[in-house]
């Protein structure tokens, strides 16, 4: 591994435009469960997937009978607002702060990329700590809407202060179009990059999975995994190697390898 480890940071460091692209696998060290794994919430509760498969079609449906239940009913990840990020994610603010990450791209919706210090950020499938516009994608911090007074008065759901549409939670529902600025410039991070950093996702997750296979075609970036088990990048050969563990232990070796590459080039 450690070997790995080091040809890793020797491809970063050579790179011009790396991108990273993370999943749930990151944030499960923050004690954020992941939804699909051996102890992940639909594999605990598969109705709850069931419920969320039809989340989206309830919202357009009725969009205050939505919202109801988002108030009052269970909710599927409890404490989001108070999680932290962990190793990993501060090895990526860090590789960004070097100069080394153009962009993340990140499938979760926790904040914890925004919360480490990433600042060339794509949040794909939203932020559930956040508020969307469905009309026109306008996102609002939800400390700017009272929801629970909403709901005590009977106004649900939120409307959208600058066109009047309706407010939805930020994050992606199944069935939902992802949202087409985060799609276009997913797009074109991805067409722009040289190397390609893809960590803690199982990739079965689509449109998000196409993004490796699409860097893939150009045959001229580096595809590197750090998994905790190989995926199908890794058995369809779409990365160039598989770094395999946590990657809160492995993204931290990563950048003190690379810090010691930078001051090499520097005597």
């Amino acid at each position: 591994m450690e070997e790995l480890i080091k040809r890793a940071a020797k491809d970063l460091s050579d790179s011009k435009y790396a991108i990273a692209l993370t999943g749930a696998g990151i944030s499960t060290e923050s004690g954020i469960p992941d939804f699909r794994g051996p102890s992940g919430v639909w594999t605990k509760n598969p109705k709850a997937e069931k419920m969320a498969f039809r989340s989206y079609d309830v919202f357009l449906e009725n969009p205050k009978d939505w919202w109801i239940e988002r108030l009052t009913g269970p909710r599927l990840l409890k404490g989001l607002e108070n999680a932290t990020p962990n190793p990993g994610h501060y090895a990526l603010a860090d590789l960004e702060r070097l100069g080394i990450f153009k962009c993340v791209i990140t499938q979760n919706v926790d904040g914890l990329h925004e919360k480490a210090g990433n600042v060339s950020l794509i949040e794909y499938h939203g932020n559930s700590l956040k508020l969307r516009c469905v009309s026109c994608s306008t996102r609002f911090s939800r400390d700017e809407v009272d929801l629970e007074e909403l709901l005590e008065q009977n106004n649900l759901p939120p409307i959208c202060p600058k066109c009047e549409g309706v407010v939805k939670s930020d994050s992606v529902a199944f069935g939902e179009p992802i949202p087409t600025n985060f799609a276009h410039r997913s797009l074109e991070e991805v067409e722009k990059c040289d190397l390609m950093l893809i960590c803690g996702t199982s990739a079965v997750v689509y449109p998000f999975a196409n993004l490796p296979r699409i860097a893939e075609q150009k045959q001229t970036v580096t595809i590197i995994e750090v998994n905790a088990e190989a995926t199908p990048l890794t058995r369809e050969g779409i990365s160039d190697y598989l770094i395999q563990g946590k990657t809160g232990e492995i993204l931290p070796k990563i950048v003190v390898e690379v810090k010691k590459l930078f001051k090499k080039n520097i005597l």
